[in-house]
């Protein structure tokens, strides 16, 4: 278990503070770069503390827990994140982070590819009751600091997070608490004492990168037209995985929804011969009959044997 305090721009933490007030579900949060340049001392479900810059108090006003570092267009993060970018409109996102960019010398670029350290569970402490930085934080350190059991200030850090957790009302996220059920259907356990539940805006944006923004059976990469879908629906006890979903085009995931597509545990196409009984159409499927579909280059990111026989058994139409 880990825990990382960066220096947060001060509108985006007051904007998304806001959304949360009007709107408490609001609970996942893209933690933008203006850059592309790697975030990698995190691991998913460690801890992630908002401090607010020297200009606003200098102080911990918040945090998170970790779930994924991704590169993305700034265009996908909007798409994927909306609002929770920390910004009212996708204009308005572009502006701040040409602002970071202009300082540091980069060309203008109207969608340019930035670092997304996506968060969950993300809360602030209600204004006022700010927290003070551990004792040895670095005030001149622009990417923050990380921590790990064994620093010094270790104990300061845990028990920021804690005191986060107590002021925003939020169940202590342990498996021995509420939390279980506080994190509901999508929880995923992470190594080390910690559940996460990680969200649709996660899953949607980490699938399409792991599929490498096409579709899994047709290799369309036609943006606007691709989606995230669950192998095994979350109404179904699903998870919001990576292992448990395919990037398909719009088209494609209704067929694969109503069982007239599927993959077998070999990551193979199946079509149903139902697909060409009920619409006298599908030569585009069954001319892919048997071939693997296009899949992640991690191993663990493809399609498990669990969610693929649940979809074959449960919804393909034999």
């Amino acid at each position: 278990m880990k825990a990382y305090v960066f220096p947060t721009d001060t509108s985006w933490a007051r904007y998304l503070a806001a959304l949360q007030q009007r709107d408490p579900g609001q609970t996942e949060a893209n933690f933008w770069l203006p850059s592309s340049t790697a975030f990698a001392y995190l691991s998913p479900g460690d801890r992630f503390l908002f401090r607010s810059k020297a200009d606003a108090g200098g102080q911990i006003i918040g945090g998170a827990l970790y779930a994924e570092y991704l590169r993305m267009r700034v265009s996908e993060a909007w798409r994927f994140y909306g609002e929770a970018n920390g910004a009212e409109s996708l204009e308005a996102l572009v502006l701040s982070i040409q602002r970071y960019r202009s300082k540091n010398g980069a060309p203008f670029d109207p969608d340019p590819e930035i670092g997304c350290i996506l968060l969950t569970d993300v809360t602030f402490v209600p204004e006022g009751g700010e927290l003070p930085l551990p004792p040895g934080f670095p005030m001149n350190a622009t990417r923050g600091r990380g921590y790990r059991p064994g620093h010094a200030d270790w104990s300061a850090v845990e028990e920021a997070f804690a005191q986060i957790l107590l002021r925003a009302d939020v169940p202590n996220l342990r498996p021995d608490s509420d939390a279980v059920s506080y994190l509901g259907p999508t929880k995923e356990r992470i190594d080390g004492p910690h559940w996460i539940r990680r969200g649709q805006r996660w899953f949607a944006s980490k699938v399409m990168t792991s599929y490498q923004r096409r579709c899994a059976i047709t290799g369309s990469h036609i943006a606007p037209t691709l989606q995230a879908a669950h192998i095994r629906p979350i109404a179904k006890e699903g998870q919001h995985r990576v292992d448990n979903g395919l990037l398909l085009r719009s088209d494609v995931h209704t067929l694969f929804d109503g069982g007239y597509i599927g993959i077998d545990e070999k990551h193979r196409l199946q079509v149903s011969k139902r697909l060409r009984e009920d619409f006298s159409n599908g030569t585009e499927f069954y001319s892919r009959a048997g071939d693997i579909i296009l899949l992640p280059a991690q191993e663990h990111e493809r399609p498990s044997g669990d969610v693929v026989t649940w979809h074959m058994d449960e919804v393909f139409k034999r």
